[in-house]
């Protein structure tokens, strides 16, 4: 008399960290990604903790989980578990990669809000010559927010594969003390330099325009490193 054969599945747990996550949407390619290796039945990612459960069905190495990451160079997966108080704060202005990724995303944020505030002043003094300084200040910046949002929603939906909403609503929930300090910063060392009137012809402008856009750039940086640094956010 034969017996049934009884087939018992047996699940192995591991908890791994992952960085570059900035936003439930990375989360979410990074879950999707990881659960595609064969082997994996189960991941739960914890942005916060830059963590990421995963369950097996049956054993993977970690070469093979790092492997199927290796086509997103943004999020890099590691053995240690999720990163403690400690770790963070040993030389914490002082890691090459974080200020290469913050320097990144502010780039991204500079040319967005370029575009849309020297449009701005661009069209107000050709068209309304009248406006007053501060208002056209005042919508140069709103333009600059705008178009910054805007660059970034493409970008998201290019590089990162998020729909048009998710790529919107992420895009949209970065942060805004960023883009307005970079905004103010130009605005204000383009102001000082050329009392904010655009002349083409002058070549004293374009340097005025350089140093403004490198202004731009300094003046959110540290702050984009800390938000990325200490909680794995990036504000674009």
């Amino acid at each position: 008399m034969g017996y049934p054969i009884v087939s018992i599945m047996t699940t192995h747990a591991q908890k791994y960290t992952v960085t570059g996550m900035t936003c439930s949407g990375c989360a979410s390619k990074v879950e999707k990604v990881l659960s595609s290796v064969p082997g994996v039945s189960q991941v739960t990612i914890d942005l916060d903790q830059r963590a990421a459960d995963i369950t097996m069905s049956q054993p993977v190495s970690f070469a093979t989980l790092r492997q199927a990451l290796k086509p997103y160079p943004s999020y890099q997966i590691s053995e240690n578990g999720h990163i403690t108080a400690d770790q963070i704060s040993t030389g914490f202005w002082q890691d090459s990669s974080v200020w290469q990724r913050a320097s990144f995303n502010t780039l991204n944020c500079l040319i967005g809000c370029s575009i849309g505030d020297f449009t701005m002043i661009l069209f107000l003094q050709r068209f309304y010559p009248g406006t007053s300084m501060a208002i056209q200040m005042i919508l140069a910046t709103l333009a600059g927010l705008i178009t910054s949002v805007a660059l970034e929603t493409v970008l998201l939906k290019s590089r990162e594969g998020f729909n048009w909403g998710q790529s919107f609503q992420t895009a949209l929930s970065m942060s805004f003390m960023s883009m307005v300090a970079m905004e103010l910063a130009m605005n204000a060392t383009d102001f000082m330099i050329t009392g904010g009137k655009a002349a083409f012809e002058n070549p004293m402008y374009w340097v005025a325009l350089l140093v403004a856009m490198v202004a731009g750039f300094l003046v959110p940086l540290p702050y984009n490193y800390y938000k990325l640094k200490k909680f794995n956010k990036a504000c674009h």
